[in-house]
C-alpha cells in the first residue's frame, strides 16, 4: 500500500486526539464500508470472542503480524509474554512505539526476518495478506521460516460466501468461476487519501485445511464465530 493511510489514521487518533475519524473501504464485491479508528485501539474486553481466545492461546515468544495500533501487543506484553510487532506502516509504528511496545518492528512480513517464534498471531483476518489462494504455498513456506518446530500459527478469517446470490438451481452465482471466491480487491481511504487497489484474501475452513495438509501443516478449527467468521490454529505436521 504506497499511501500510508492506516498509518494516517492512527496517528491522528493518538496524537491529535481526533476521536471521530473513520476508514473507508471499498471492495471488488461492489460493498462500500466503514469503520471507526477507535476499532483498532480497543481493549481485550471489547474485542471480538474470536480475538480474545487467540490472546489466551498465545505462548512463548510472539510475532503480531500487521500488528496496527497495537492492541493485540499492548494485552500480550501486559501479561508478561514476549511480542514483537510487525507493521509495514511507519505512522502505525511511530504511534505503537509511543504507546510503550518494545518490540516495535517496520517491516513487511514477507521480508522480515528474526528469530523462531512460538506463534505467528494474524488477527483481524491478517491471513488476508496472502491475497490470492496462489499464494498460500508462499505463506506456509514463510511460516515455516519463522516458527520453531513446535510452533503455532494463531488467525481469524471468514468464509464470505454468504455475501453471494444464488441461481435458480440454488448455485451460488460468483463473478468469476475461475476465481477464488474468497479473493477481494480492496481500497482504502482518509480524510481525502486512497490507497492503490491491494488483493485480500477471505479464505473457508475446507479449503484452508487442504492447503495446510499439502504444504506439511496441521489445521485445527479453533472456534467458529457468530457470523462465518472462525478462529483457526496451524501446526507443523509431525509436532
Amino acid at each position: 500500500m504506497s499511501t500510508d493511510v492506516f498509518g494516517m489514521a492512527i496517528r491522528d487518533y493518538y496524537f491529535s486526539g481526533d476521536r471521530e475519524g473513520e476508514i473507508r473501504t471499498y471492495s471488488s464485491l461492489g460493498e462500500e464500508d466503514a469503520f471507526p479508528i477507535a476499532y483498532l485501539f480497543r481493549e481485550y474486553n471489547t474485542m471480538p470472542v474470536l480475538e480474545q481466545k487467540a490472546l489466551d492461546l498465545c505462548r512463548g515468544r510472539v510475532l503480531d503480524i500487521g500488528c496496527g495500533a497495537g492492541s493485540h501487543s499492548l494485552y500480550l506484553q501486559g501479561k508478561g509474554i514476549e511480542v514483537v510487532s510487525l507493521d509495514v506502516s511507519p505512522g502505525a509504528v511511530e504511534v505503537c512505539r509511543a504507546m510503550g511496545l518494545t518490540g516495535v518492528v517496520e517491516a513487511d512480513f514477507w521480508s522480515y526476518e528474526g528469530k523462531k517464534f512460538d506463534t505467528l498471531l494474524l488477527l483481524m483476518n491478517g491471513i488476508g495478506i496472502s491475497g490470492r489462494v496462489g499464494r498460500l504455498p508462499e505463506f506456509f513456506e514463510k511460516a515455516r521460516a519463522l516458527l520453531k518446530p513446535s510452533g503455532q500459527v494463531l488467525f481469524d478469517s471468514s468464509d464470505i460466501i454468504y455475501m453471494f446470490d444464488k441461481d435458480e438451481d440454488g448455485e451460488y452465482e460468483f463473478p468469476s468461476p475461475e476465481t477464488y471466491y474468497g479473493e477481494v480487491e480492496f481500497e482504502v481511504a482518509y480524510r481525502g487519501a486512497r490507497s492503490e487497489p491491494f488483493p485480500w484474501l477471505y479464505i473457508d475452513a475446507v479449503v484452508m485445511e487442504r492447503a495446510a495438509a499439502d504444504h506439511g501443516f496441521a489445521f485445527e478449527l479453533v472456534r467458529k464465530g457468530d457470523h462465518y467468521d472462525y478462529l483457526g490454529k496451524l501446526t507443523l505436521l509431525g509436532y
